[in-house]
């Protein structure tokens, strides 16, 4: 009885010894994601002359466009760099997102419209990932697919986009996009869903139009 006693004590110290270990990495995590956030470059939002909704104004205006390499669909990983030389649309986005299923179409259309002038959307989803778990991963994989297919996107669609967000200021919203020149610069950003008219406006000015 006593050495039964002893194994179900040890049994269940070990349980909560994993159990504080799990809440201790949860807890370095989040603070560690706090501190990336605190430190990100957080735009804002000004009143539009023009009227109408505001517009978002981030601190990456004007300089060159945070590097990045992310895998896409298939696994093959592309980089930022090697789009140099075409305007490129980054363009955060999640399948869950309500606003992005509304945006999704114009920007095909106006990718299919530009892409003869060099112009390139990079379609980012930043639906969770887990590359702890395999399976898990792949389940992720296929439904971001599924998305990709129904909505008949014909540009580039990486993943894992939280990877990288923060040095894009974090993603406060969706869908976030942001229009950098062919050198590489960033000449505007969008947050939320704005309108076809300026989404065409702003590609239009990273081809330098």
């Amino acid at each position: 009885m006593k050495r039964n006693s002893l194994v179900l004590s040890i049994v269940l110290f070990i349980l909560a010894a994993f159990a504080w270990a799990g809440w201790a990495n949860f807890e370095y995590r989040k603070q560690a994601r706090e501190r990336l956030l605190a430190i990100a470059p957080q735009g804002e939002l000004i009143a539009n002359p023009a009227g109408g909704a505001p517009q978002y104004v981030t601190p990456l205006q004007g300089k060159p466009a945070p590097p990045f390499t992310l895998e896409d669909l298939g696994g093959e990983k592309r980089s930022l760099a090697s789009y140099k030389g075409k305007a490129v649309l980054i363009n955060f986005w999640a399948t869950w997102c309500a606003p992005c299923k509304i945006e999704t179409p114009w920007l095909i259309e106006l990718r299919n419209q530009y892409a003869a002038q060099g112009f390139e959307v990079l379609g980012i989803s930043a639906d969770d990932i887990d590359r702890g778990d395999p399976g898990k991963l792949s389940d992720e994989k296929r439904q971001i697919a599924r998305f990709v297919q129904k909505m008949q996107m014909p540009y580039p669609v990486l993943i894992d986009g939280d990877s990288i967000s923060q040095p894009y200021g974090g993603l406060d919203e969706l869908p976030t996009s942001f229009f950098v020149d062919r050198n590489g610069i960033v000449v505007a950003a969008q947050l939320g869903l704005t309108s076809k008219a300026e989404i065409e406006a702003n590609i239009r000015k990273a081809l330098g139009d």
